[in-house]
């Protein structure tokens, strides 16, 4: 089995998994409970006010539960390889199809906070047909319920599905599309993936479930998704109809209004006790789904590239989206420059990369700060780029012309200098040493 059932109970034998019987609200009390949960345990929701559905949260919210959606510990070394080795699944009959609706009524579409434009289903996977291979591309896509069969879709220009939506457009056609929620979290980490263009990130969630994920083929609009989903939705993205919408991103702040393409719902279908998987915005799980496949593609780009990089950590700081720190062997002065450029270049939302050395942890705050405070010479080791290409999601960059300000800083020690100068002191045997045996 490779859908949310199993991964569910995978992660409740390893003590991740918190059910909660008693009855919640949409409204504000399951986003609260899940930010209280917020880098422990996932939330199983069994009573949920109006709603039939269960609901879970939190579901990769540590790097330990990302660890275990990915079958290893070595995260980037698995999603690099399922990336190589990418494979289409096989076919088998949809569980989804033991039910059918025709709106979005039963659905415990979750209220996350005060200021957003309305409630959001945060983990619609999107599936189209691109139009230039036939192939399907996936992506993840928010939408915002208008009416019982309408709700808007972020879509971000010139990525994937909107692409798709452009050239169906120019046809004067709507997009025909499927929706699922509540699939393997290997098929929401593959759809987080920015693969190439042409690419299906269902081969790379394949790959990364060993070959175990089993597609279906919808009647409707003739796309295949996870034969496992909780949920699934068919329906078209209008050509010529907007809807305003705001909500809150990656860095916990609230977006501007955007007016946005509308999905109109044709048919819902789903399991006999159904799960709703629900992403709090801005949190450890949006944060890590959205920045470990970045981590991966900087990790795997940058030691194709420069041999000598060993590790690459989005931090929790930059939101796992705008800072990198880059962990490196030294061999020469002008590295840590040309891995900072590069960098820069893999990942154009980066704002600022540090380079540090191997005794340095790059998931430490402190450590990193630490190589600054006496590797780090701002008049010589500093890279200053200005009026580049940013991040839409950075509130203090020029937001109509997306023109940002990125910072690199080699904290590497230098090699002018002597080494004995920089090395780490250690106590022998003291990690060896338990206070509790002490008298």
């Amino acid at each position: 089995m490779s859908d949310l059932r199993s991964y569910l109970a995978q992660i409740r034998k390893t003590r991740d998994l918190k059910t909660i019987r008693s009855r919640v609200s949409t409204r504000f009390e399951i986003a609260g409970i899940t930010a209280k949960a917020d880098g422990s345990q996932a939330v199983l929701f069994e009573d949920v006010r109006g709603s039939g559905f269960r609901l879970v949260s939190n579901l990769v919210g540590t790097r330990s539960r990302f660890a275990q959606a990915v079958g290893g510990k070595d995260i980037h070394k698995r999603v690099i390889s399922a990336i190589s080795r990418a494979k289409k699944p096989k076919r088998a009959p949809g569980r989804f199809l033991q039910n059918l609706a025709r709106n979005t009524s039963q659905l415990p579409i979750v209220t996350h906070f005060e200021k957003e434009s309305g409630p959001f289903i945060t983990s619609s996977i999107i599936y189209a047909v691109n139009p230039d291979t036939g192939r399907q591309n996936s992506s993840f896509h928010r939408m915002m319920p208008i009416d019982k069969t309408h709700l808007s879709i972020r879509m971000v220009e010139g990525r994937h599905l909107h692409r798709c939506f452009v050239d169906a457009k120019e046809h004067g056609e709507d997009l025909r599309v499927a929706v699922t929620i509540g699939v393997h979290p290997a098929v929401s980490i593959a759809g987080a993936y920015q693969a190439e263009w042409g690419a299906d990130e269902i081969d790379i969630a394949n790959s990364l479930l060993g070959g175990r994920l089993t597609l279906a083929r919808l009647e409707s609009t003739g796309l295949d998704v996870p034969s496992g989903a909780e949920i699934v939705m068919e329906g078209r993205i209008l050509r010529d109809v907007t809807h305003k919408e705001w909500m809150v991103e990656m860095l916990q702040t609230y977006d501007h209004k955007r007016a946005q393409p509308v999905f109109e719902l044709e048919s819902l279908h789903y399991r006999d006790r159904p799960i709703f998987h629900d992403i709090l915005s801005g949190y450890s799980e949006h944060r890590l789904l959205m920045g470990m496949p970045i981590e991966s593609k900087l990790t795997g780009g940058l030691k194709k590239a420069y041999g000598q990089t060993r590790r690459v950590s989005m931090t929790n700081g930059g939101c796992s989206w705008l800072h990198a720190v880059v962990q490196i062997k030294k061999r020469t002065g002008a590295d840590p420059k040309r891995i900072i450029k590069k960098a820069f270049e893999l990942h154009r939302s980066l704002k600022q990369v540090t380079i540090v050395d191997e005794d340095i942890d790059p998931d430490s705050a402190d450590s990193v700060e630490y190589a600054m405070a006496t590797r780090f010479q701002a008049d010589g080791d500093l890279v200053i780029l200005k009026n580049v290409r940013g991040s839409s999601l950075d509130p203090s960059s020029d937001q109509k012309k997306l023109r940002t300000a990125k910072m690199g800083i080699d904290a590497t020690r230098p090699l002018s200098k002597r080494p004995e100068g920089f090395e780490l002191a250690r106590i022998p045997g003291v990690e060896k040493i338990r206070l509790d045996r002490y008298a």
